[in-house]
């Protein structure tokens, strides 16, 4: 699951960095989800966010079941066989992601839904990727 983590935030445009083992990557796009297994019940969670100002907004969490550690909130919505609810949380100046020794890798999609592993954008492989808002200034070749 993703967790916060307090940063420096990034000056200028929309962007997302994807970042892992050094290697930082700036996408030019405003909203993305985000997606993977559940480690235990293999049932895929997908988040979806958009890029402000203020950091990385949470719009929708969407669970395609339920089992250990997956209780669906009160008020989600049974909708085309997936859970969707909006959780309450503050926009978020970043975003850590782990596989937790899984050994699974996370998807993310654009807004036009093409999709692409973190592992294919940075050395995600045993490396906690961090997202974040950030200038597209900032990527590495």
């Amino acid at each position: 699951m993703a967790r916060a983590r307090r940063t420096q935030r990034c000056v200028g445009g929309m962007n997302l960095c994807v970042e892992a083992a050094g290697t930082i990557v700036a996408l030019a796009l405003q909203s993305f989800t985000l997606s993977w297994d559940h480690s235990v019940e293999r049932i895929e969670w997908s988040e979806r966010w958009t890029i402000r100002p203020q950091g990385l907004v949470l719009e929708e969490a969407i669970v395609r079941g339920t089992g250990a550690g997956m209780e669906i909130p009160e008020g989600a919505v049974l909708k085309d066989g997936a859970w969707r609810y909006r959780p309450s949380l503050p926009a978020l100046p970043e975003l850590l992601l782990s596989d937790a020794g899984r050994g699974t890798d996370w998807t993310l999609c654009d807004g036009e839904g093409r999709c692409r592993r973190l592992s294919d954008l940075v050395p995600a492989a045993g490396e906690v990727v961090r997202l974040s808002p950030c200038d597209r200034a900032e990527s590495q070749p």
